[in-house]
């Protein structure tokens, strides 16, 4: 068989793969922390799940509306209205089969031969993977680990050329846990009135994962670019929905048909009992969430100065999402190397920084959706491992 060979251009996502292998060695036996797969250890609450489960049980098992039934996209523009003071017509609103779906429809609409897309590197793996599907040429916005891992907007502005139709951004983040400061988020905005043809897409997966009394900016604060904004949310990570499958993108009017076909020609429409349990999520009590997000932040701190204790590492303090990305470059080891060894040799999975963009290389990320006793034992391991390898003190920098 000969295949296309676009094919060969996809990517894929490391930490699925890593999860495999430490999947493999736990049934060997083997004792595996993982610090890799990026989803929370909570289960969805319980009235979202009944929610998913009456809706079974009262006979909604047909097709839907490809964009979502109306009272599910009411329900997202509402609290849309409700957390930021924006308010949205609901027909903007396309509910997919989880958050990758938007990306790939975004770069399928701006993506061909001879266009650029610009991207957050290191950033979600997907973001390159599906650039390159579409044709175009991905172009990486470098991140700054002195900077919080935000981007330098001047640069990025710099980075803008004729054949750039769309740019990618992510905050909070996957991987490094950055959030851009609003600072640089105005100055970005401010530049982009230069460049008029030019789409954005704001991934804010993460944006009610924020901490140390920070709040989190969203890009529809900024009504100037509002017609090219595409935003990119959904309930998988705020309410453990990971397997539900249910996303929801925010798109400028005049995209919000083309959206709505891709999503005709792809996935015909979202499970059904899905999305009435969506409806439970955002209308329900918030209860669960908070308490979620209170976790993480123990465990943030957790990590954060245990990893700092390590030999050969230093990692600054996320503000966002649940990933501590700390650079590795004083153990000596690649990233890859040290992601392999971590795994085989001690049973800790994280995932290598390269996973995520070359400039990714130097760092490891590591996922706190897991308890405290299993972040200090898996950090305990590693402060083991490095010292038996003859790596010396923990950087003081």
């Amino acid at each position: 068989m000969q295949i296309a060979d676009r094919m060969g251009r996809l990517g894929t996502e490391s930490a699925f793969e890593v999860l495999a292998r430490a999947n493999g060695l736990a049934a060997q036996g083997r004792s595996i922390i993982n610090l890799g797969i990026g989803q929370p250890d909570f289960s969805t609450p319980p009235n979202v799940v009944e929610a998913g489960r009456k809706a079974l049980a009262d006979g909604h098992h047909g097709y839907t509306p490809a964009n979502g039934i109306p009272e599910l996209r009411a329900a997202v523009a509402a609290d849309v209205a409700q957390r930021y003071n924006a308010e949205i017509d609901p027909d903007q609103v396309v509910c997919v089969p989880g958050g990758k779906v938007t990306m790939a429809f975004a770069m399928l609409m701006f993506g061909q031969a001879g266009t650029e897309i610009m991207y957050p590197d290191p950033g979600f793996p997907i973001y390159e993977s599906m650039i390159r599907f579409s044709g175009a040429t991905p172009v990486p916005i470098r991140l700054y680990e002195e900077a919080g891992f935000s981007f330098d907007a001047d640069e990025v502005l710099d980075q803008i050329g004729p054949a750039t139709r769309l740019i990618i951004l992510n905050s909070p983040a996957n991987p490094t846990g950055g959030v851009v400061p609003r600072a640089e988020i105005e100055k970005l905005v401010a530049g982009l009135a230069r460049h008029p043809d030019v789409a954005i897409m704001s991934d804010e997966i993460y944006s009610r994962m924020t901490y140390d009394g920070l709040a989190h900016v969203t890009l529809l604060d900024y009504p100037e670019i509002r017609d090219r904004l595409i935003l990119l949310d959904g309930w998988s990570k705020t309410y453990a929905m990971t397997g539900w499958r249910l996303g929801w993108g925010l798109w400028p009017a005049a995209l919000a048909e083309h959206a709505t076909r891709l999503a005709i020609n792809c996935h015909s429409c979202v499970n059904a009992a899905t999305q009435y349990a969506g409806i439970e999520a955002l209308q329900g009590p918030q209860d669960a969430v908070a308490e979620m997000v209170a976790a993480f932040d123990e465990r943030r701190r957790i990590i954060t100065d245990d990893l700092n204790q390590l030999p050969g590492f230093r990692c600054i303090k996320p503000l966002g999402a649940f990933y501590a990305f700390p650079n590795i470059t004083g153990t000596g080891f690649d990233a890859r190397t040290l992601q392999d060894r971590l795994l085989e040799d001690v049973g800790v999975a994280a995932i290598a920084g390269t996973s995520f963009g070359a400039q990714g290389e130097g760092y490891l990320r590591f996922s706190y959706a897991n308890s405290v006793d299993n972040i200090r034992e898996a950090v305990r391991r590693i402060g083991d491992w490095l010292s038996a390898q003859n790596v010396g003190p923990a950087s003081t920098d």
